[in-house]
């Protein structure tokens, strides 16, 4: 696509071609070529001359507003932010330093709200959005698609409700616009200095709803649990694999002595927690081609669901938290689901092939057991 490289080539002109090509990911490193992530494969395009220092600077100052040694660089050595492109697109993005030199790594953003059962979530979730206070945790290692299903949820919430909803983000990726809600999206290191100082002041702004990024250190967490004791609905995403992960992590973070007692105001407020991760679809499905196009790099996500219950918090509050997991798999009438039922489904879909399930579960022997079941239920004649 150029001759030489262009030091006056706009950053839009990378956007755009990752738009044209489907990429979800574009990465941008001084003295490479720009690389695109199609269909899960990372490539360097061959139409792009490696990109100067130069170059890449001078999209930093654009993308941060400041100077390269701004805090930026001088601070931790790394930047998280979005920009929306002109075809109106939505990027987050990382700058980061490596030996003395800038790199950006963007992530192409969904451009609308998809359905949960488009994103692979029980539509069963849909009555969290219902809930009037309480905690609701979405759990996963980074890159699950917490932040889609938050973004979701929170849609839900603004087509059908009418209440004031606040977001504190880092940063902001999905762009609310407020219809039956009020919606008020916050960006940390813009509009706030922290998550803590966030959600305190939130709380003094007649919220509804509120969504924390991330809770990760004590004060977030003590706050939040405040908040959804007073009568707000809170979401939050936690990094944890798995549910019963999720619950235990949030109550290590206090010193032990006041461990009992956060179990105790957890099981008063959590209303559910999903652990959800994103698979490369490796199953007989995903290596079939369509229309001459692989499929191969698409994901799948898996998820296990745990609606909070009476039984549920009381083996919260009393710290048995080895007795959940059984709470969970005779728990689908309340909306539960295991990761081993989700698994099994996507494997007797094709979806996914063994060696994801072996990889991924803490029972695959379970797993398969369930998806011969499945299989055979769906032989089974349907009796009139």
């Amino acid at each position: 696509m150029n001759a030489a490289p262009d030091p006056n080539l706009p950053l839009e002109t990378l956007l755009s071609r990752c738009l044209d090509l489907g990429a979800s990911d574009l990465h941008i490193a001084s003295g490479e070529p720009p690389y695109f992530r199609v269909q899960g494969v990372l490539e360097a395009d061959a139409e792009f001359l490696p990109i100067t220092h130069e170059q890449v600077t001078a999209w930093v100052r654009e993308i941060t507003g400041a100077a390269v040694n701004a805090p930026l660089v001088r601070d931790c050595g790394s930047y998280d932010g979005a920009l929306t492109s002109e075809r109106g697109v939505r990027f987050r993005l990382n700058v980061y330093q490596r030996q003395g030199l800038l790199n950006i790594a963007l992530r192409r953003l969904d451009d609308q709200f998809r359905p949960l059962k488009e994103l692979g979530l029980p539509e069963s979730l849909h009555q969290l959005c219902r809930q009037q206070h309480g905690l609701v945790v979405i759990a996963g290692p980074t890159g699950s698609g917490k932040t889609t299903t938050l973004a979701t949820l929170l849609d839900q919430i603004n087509r059908q409700r009418r209440c004031h909803i606040i977001t504190i983000e880092d940063p902001v990726e999905y762009v609310h616009v407020s219809k039956l809600a009020l919606v008020n999206q916050r960006q940390l290191g813009i509009d706030t200095p922290s998550f803590n100082d966030a959600l305190v002041s939130a709380m003094r702004q007649d919220p509804d709803v509120i969504l924390v990024g991330e809770i990760r250190d004590l004060n977030t967490i003590r706050t939040a649990i405040t908040a959804a004791e007073t009568g707000h609905l809170v979401f939050t995403t936690v990094h944890a694999g798995d549910c019963v992960g999720a619950i235990e992590r949030m109550v290590a973070v206090f010193p032990a002595a006041e461990q009992d007692g956060i179990r105790r105001q957890l099981a008063l407020v959590l209303r559910a927690v999903v652990a959800q991760h994103l698979l490369v679809a490796d199953g007989p499905v995903a290596r079939q081609q369509a229309d001459g196009i692989t499929t191969r790099g698409r994901r799948v996500l898996a998820a296990e669901v745990l609606t909070v219950t009476g039984a549920v918090a009381n083996l919260v509050a009393s710290g048995k938290s080895n007795l959940i997991y059984s709470a969970m798999e005779s728990g689908g009438q309340q909306g539960m689901q295991t990761m081993e039922q989700s698994l099994a489904e996507l494997f007797v879909r094709g979806e996914i092939s063994e060696q994801s399930v072996n990889a991924l579960s803490r029972q695959p022997g379970q797993v398969f057991e369930r998806a011969a079941r499945l299989r055979q239920r769906a032989a089974s004649p349907v009796k009139s």
